[in-house]
């Protein structure tokens, strides 16, 4: 048995399959993320253990007797203590090294694309893209939510945050985002905003959160809004285009395109993705992920452990 682990913003997903591909155990955990000092580590710790635990029982087996596990954690690769970290942690829960740590983005790519190559966009809290070409990794995105994630729920979030305070001044006409987040948010006044999304401090799940509703205002005809949607899918469709100039595509080659991401759910974003890659001079094929990044995380560990899985 395999045991594929999908890290991210918002939740960790487990799910052990068998040699024919078949699931036979899942759970969802907590997000690892970030797993910084030894809070943190305690925390990615505990979501591990717990998660691994459950889909380990409902499969009928326990970690001891996986083939090979792949974990993908948020900030892999990004920080070199925190790496070493997080390819030791595993060690703790399953009781043998037979398992490969990764950044989650290797999972969406897995999941979307089957392990072929071709570029996986992510957008959930953050955003990313990730492609393999000819054996030739490239990442594009990923930089947090403070001066990056361009498209993703945080972004939109962000921006719809600013718009409603423009329209709650004056300096841009209202809309229904205005009646919306009042609503959702629970804010008596305008300004009960600073208190909710500032002095509240929510972590950065509960403000992505927020582009749900940027969502909802559009579909009720906040231009503004859509305008803002619009504008995550084309941020989107440009980490793709910088993913595929890094792998070096010959500029007549068709890339497969995919994605994965909470955020890709919105049509508006997805049409806007879609679209910026068909107005690009260059081809692309884009086409709807095949699976699950968690499910993307057994394929590895399958192929890692030698035994790929069939198609």
């Amino acid at each position: 048995m395999y045991l594929g682990v999908d890290g991210g913003g918002t939740k960790t997903a487990f799910a052990v399959v068998d040699a024919a591909g078949t699931v036979l155990g899942t759970a969802d955990e907590p997000s690892t993320a970030p797993a910084l000092g030894e809070h943190g580590m305690q925390t990615a710790r505990t979501v591990l253990r717990d998660g691994i635990t459950k889909a380990c029982r409902q499969a009928g087996t326990d970690p001891a007797h996986l083939k090979h596990a792949f974990l993908g954690l948020p900030g892999h690769g990004e920080s070199a203590s925190l790496t070493a970290a997080l390819d030791a942690l595993p060690a703790e829960i399953l009781g043998h090294d037979r398992y490969t740590v990764g950044n989650d983005m290797v999972c969406g790519w897995a999941g979307s694309l089957g392990l072929a190559d071709g570029i996986n966009v992510i957008s959930g809290t953050g955003s990313m893209a990730y492609g393999v070409l000819r054996r030739r990794e490239a990442r594009t995105g990923g930089w947090g939510e403070l001066f990056g994630d361009e498209g993703s729920a945080h972004w939109i979030a962000v921006q719809g945050l600013n718009l409603f305070t423009r329209m709650s001044d004056g300096r841009t006409p209202p809309g229904p985002l205005q009646a919306v987040l009042r609503r959702r948010l629970g804010l008596d006044t305008d300004l009960d905003l600073v208190d909710v999304m500032l002095l509240g401090r929510p972590d950065r799940t509960a403000v992505a959160a927020v582009s749900r509703h940027v969502s909802e205002a559009a579909a009720e005809g906040d231009e503004s809004c859509a305008r803002i949607l619009t504008r995550a899918g084309e941020e989107l469709a440009a980490l793709a285009r910088a993913a595929r100039r890094a792998l070096g595509a010959a500029p007549d080659e068709e890339v497969p395109v995919s994605w994965s991401g909470g955020v890709f759910t919105v049509a508006r974003v997805r049409e806007a993705f879609t679209g910026a890659l068909a107005s690009f001079p260059e081809p692309y094929a884009t086409r709807p992920p095949l699976t699950t990044p968690v499910l993307g995380a057994a394929l590895l560990a399958a192929r890692i452990a030698g035994e790929p899985l069939p198609r």
